[in-house]
């Protein structure tokens, strides 16, 4: 089933966000990403196995290794911006922890992936359909998501 502005809707209804592939390099989509859940004050956890903490603006967060290491993920929905490769592996455990909603990026997916994430989770916001031009991407739709639910 494709994205629909209810789906996204339905993945920005969680109490809790986390972006797996969240970066410290301001120049990579990863931080883009991270940074728009931080600058609009959502609670957000960025996922880096590699960094202890990612900084935006003058706030310095830590990061968790892992979307196991989420405090809550059956209350925490997902953005993701990693290859389709490791994609499909976190979409596979955030399957077992039952969380219910991701976003995938542009260029995070291919059919294999976006076929697993339909039939396993609540809201999948992926493919064609945004206002993009590569497909929905929360730093252009995301907004209009938030305004949706009155949480901007």
């Amino acid at each position: 089933m494709a994205a629909t502005d209810a789906t996204m809707r339905t993945f920005f209804s969680s109490p809790n966000f986390a972006v797996s592939g969240a970066s410290t390099n301001p120049d990579k989509w990863g931080y883009k990403v991270f940074k728009w859940y931080v600058t609009r004050s959502l609670p957000v956890t960025p996922i880096n196995p590699t960094a202890s903490s990612i900084k935006v603006g003058n706030k310095e967060l830590p990061t968790v290794a892992s979307i196991s290491a989420l405090e809550k993920p059956s209350e925490t929905s997902l953005s993701i911006i990693t290859a389709p490769h490791i994609t499909l592996k976190t979409l596979q455990e955030a399957k077992e922890l039952g969380i219910p909603s991701v976003w995938l990026q542009p260029g995070t997916f291919d059919d294999e992936v976006l076929a697993f994430a339909r039939e396993n989770f609540k809201a999948v916001v992926a493919g064609e359909g945004g206002h993009g031009g590569e497909g929905w991407c929360v730093l252009v739709d995301g907004d209009r998501g938030l305004k949706g639910l009155g949480k901007l």
